[in-house]
């Protein structure tokens, strides 16, 4: 167990990010398919599959708020839990962990109750039309049920990978994925449980990814463990998690927020068409961001272990060799996205007029994508650092100051108000990138020479 602990402050960068990042990326892939089978599958039910489609995607903004909170819990807590580990102060390091279960549990127990007596509601702020509520209801309806499991998986897992356990954490998620895969056809098609059964096949697949989790984190292999006397909620310890975590936890927690408003424009332009197609679209970015989020995840234990360790140079490559990677997959993807469109969008439905709809749809949302890569490189970093004032700034800007007020802007300034809606993510994204670049190397380099200087 030591032995992987010394790694991450003396083996070759290249060849330890390698290792670490293969398996976070693969997971996060694995990730991706959690997220976007359903609606796979959903697209094609006989009949309904458009308006299924269009149902479950309004159900998105509370599925990314559940998601939202375990990252505020756990990618706050898992880096500072590294940097405890850089310093040798294992103790705090295991406090940290079992204050954030803690603080999962809460939160699981909160949000369970707010979402079974506010789902319509909320759902019909999120975009639902009288054509579409049904089917929302009956998939939020079930996904309430495993929020825990769901909180237990996200924020859990990322301590395993914060330790370097990254093929353990891999497999948390693969073990969820492949049942997911395996029930989702079963309980739509075979039980004929329609939308309803797509969210059953998900709490069963996240309750198995949690049950390893925590045999995991209760065992004798892993170098944290959790343990009950560390589960009191102590505020000096879980209040620095919460404040590291509120950047991510904006990033996410703001999507349903952006969803509202990007569902609501949408639906006054363009109809049930439009916000069906950001349901697909949302789902293809998720092929950016999760194994960019990968990728940085593979980083994150690397950065934050030889900067608790006060190891410039190690925290530097690690920078450098993160962001050629993440901006080398922006790139490739982006291509990909341009030169095909309709290949992506043909993924999640079959019927053809929303196909070509979304395929032009597509080219307009994601024209910045390909510098993407160095947003998320940034951010990553940021949040490996414990720099949680720079993490937040950065995703409030990219989200609150430049996105929402352009998604009813736009539109006036184009001739296809519809296409003027999806046109603000691109313009957002460009600005933000660019403010980001700034505030980073800033931040960057005063980080390292405060290193240096001890």
């Amino acid at each position: 167990m030591n032995d992987n602990k010394e790694l991450l402050g003396t083996e070759p960068i290249s060849k330890l990010m390698f290792k670490l990042a293969v398996p976070t990326v693969i997971a996060q892939l694995i990730n991706m398919l959690y997220n976007i089978v359903d609606r796979i599958y959903i697209g094609h039910i006989p009949n309904v599959g458009s308006l299924a489609l269009t149902g479950v995607g309004v159900c998105m903004p509370i599925i990314m708020t559940v998601s939202a909170f375990a990252s505020l819990v756990g990618s706050g807590g898992a880096p500072r839990a590294s940097i405890f580990m850089g310093r040798q102060d294992m103790d705090s390091a295991e406090k940290t962990l079992g204050n954030c279960f803690a603080m999962q549990i809460i939160l699981s127990v909160i949000l369970t109750v707010v979402m079974f007596i506010w789902n319509r509601d909320l759902l019909l702020t999120f975009g639902a039309s009288e054509n579409t509520i049904e089917y929302a209801m009956q998939y939020m309806n079930i996904y309430t049920i495993g929020t825990i499991f769901v909180q237990i998986t996200l924020g859990m897992n990322a301590f395993i990978t914060a330790q370097g356990f990254t093929k353990v954490s891999m497999v948390s998620v693969v073990l969820g994925a492949i049942t997911n895969i395996i029930l989702d056809p079963i309980f739509i098609f075979v039980f004929k449980m329609g939308v309803a059964g797509a969210a059953l096949a998900t709490i069963v697949s996240q309750a198995i990814s949690t049950v390893w989790i925590l045999v995991f984190l209760f065992g004798n292999k892993t170098l944290l463990k959790l343990k009950k006397k560390y589960m009191t909620l102590s505020p000096k310890i879980i209040l620095p998690c919460l404040a590291l975590g509120s950047a991510t936890f904006i990033m996410q927690s703001s999507e349903s927020i952006i969803s509202v408003c990007f569902n609501s424009s949408l639906l006054k332009y363009g109809g049930d068409i439009a916000v069906g197609a950001m349901t697909i679209l949302t789902s293809i970015m998720m092929f950016a961001m999760l194994p960019l989020q990968g990728i940085g995840m593979g980083a994150q234990p690397i950065t934050s272990y030889n900067y608790g360790a006060k190891n410039p140079e190690r925290v530097k490559e690690t920078y450098k060799i993160l962001l050629i990677s993440c901006s080398i997959y922006s790139f490739v993807l982006w291509l990909a996205v341009m030169i095909l469109p309709e290949l992506f969008a043909q993924i999640f439905t079959p019927d053809p007029a929303l196909t070509e709809f979304t395929a032009k749809a597509l080219r307009v949302y994601a024209a910045s994508l390909f510098i993407f890569g160095i947003q998320i490189a940034c951010q990553m970093t940021f949040t490996a650092l414990g720099y949680a004032l720079s993490s937040i700034i950065v995703a409030v800007v990219r989200k609150f100051v430049l996105l929402i007020p352009l998604i009813y802007i736009t539109p006036h300034f184009v001739a296809n108000k519809t296409m003027g809606v999806y046109l603000a993510e691109p313009i957002s994204d460009a600005i933000a990138v660019t403010f980001t670049i700034i505030l980073f190397g800033i931040q960057f380099k005063k980080a390292i020479k405060q290193l240096q200087n001890q």
